[in-house]
């Protein structure tokens, strides 16, 4: 946030994120009023939701800089896995809210949705790099499907999901109508979409839709984690698995197992693979290369 005299004046949400980075000793160098804000923390790219007076909405715009943030994590060498985080939020925390409804009543509603990613540019994105997404607070309606549209998910205990389209007349529409029944069973997930009413986090955690409920100043440290333990495997390997798995509730188990051994013959060939069996022989760590 730009002042009269040219200086940057440092709101509570950015002094607090811009605190948890170094916590974890990540470099801030991004442009701090920027919708989505993109760190790398060694070999994992931390993305953060910045719209926090508007609860981190979506707007095109904002959808916009999501698609652009995974574009640059997946066309980046060396960083393997990435973070989807969302800055401090004035009052009651937020992870998302969804799509910002001023917008829609404006009148802006294709460019929430983009042509590769769909909803935020990222629910139905194809993707190449696991993400984990941290949540903190309320992940609201399209909020929640973003959140679902991640590989992993890690939560604080003040958190809650809810699928809220109903509650004005809406459907959902970015994978929340099949991805949450597989991640809670059919009949939480019915509740949910039928009455919009949220799931507390330690519930969430219970029905293994989170894989991780910590409390709030753990939860970067924790995803963090998390994704730096993925990226200091093999990546091809990493995104093979991934994309197999991905396909566990759309495929069948013969198209699945055929999917498994051809990956599994194509790493042989790989120099990732000849240096991670080198690497085992000498003791010491892999530096991987992606190919």
């Amino acid at each position: 946030m730009h002042q009269r005299d040219g200086t940057t004046a440092v709101t509570p949400g950015q002094a607090a994120y811009d605190q948890a980075m170094a916590d974890v000793g990540a470099q801030v160098s991004d442009d701090p009023d920027a919708l989505v804000r993109y760190v790398v923390h060694g070999s994992v790219a931390v993305i953060t939701l910045n719209r926090p007076a508007e609860r981190h909405a979506f707007n095109a715009a904002m959808s916009a800089a999501l698609e652009a943030a995974i574009d640059r994590l997946d066309s980046t060498d060396g960083v393997w896995a990435a973070v989807l985080a969302a800055a401090p939020t004035p009052g009651r925390p937020v992870f998302c809210a969804g799509a910002d409804l001023k917008a829609i009543d404006a009148g802006e509603t294709r460019g929430i949705h983009t042509k590769r990613g769909g909803f935020a540019g990222i629910v139905f994105r194809e993707r190449v790099k696991p993400i984990v997404a941290a949540v903190d607070g309320v992940a609201t309606a399209g909020g929640c499907e973003v959140a679902l549209a991640c590989d992993i998910m890690v939560a604080t205990t003040r958190s809650s999901f809810a699928m809220a389209e109903v509650k004005r007349n809406l459907v959902a529409n970015a994978g929340g109508l099949f991805r949450l029944p597989r991640v809670v069973g059919p009949s939480v997930a019915m509740e949910m979409m039928l009455t919009g009413d949220a799931l507390a986090a330690s519930r969430a955690y219970e029905l293994g839709m989170i894989s991780s409920l910590v409390e709030p100043s753990e939860l970067l440290p924790t995803a963090l984690d998390i994704a730096t333990r993925i990226a200091a495997n093999g990546p091809l390997s990493v995104q093979a698995s991934r994309r197999i798995m991905a396909l566990a509730f759309t495929e069948d188990d013969a198209t699945l197992k055929r999917l498994g051994y051809d990956a599994s013959n194509a790493m042989f060939s790989t120099a990732d693979t000849a240096e991670g069996v080198r690497a085992f022989v000498e003791k010491r760590s892999p530096r991987w290369l992606g190919r």
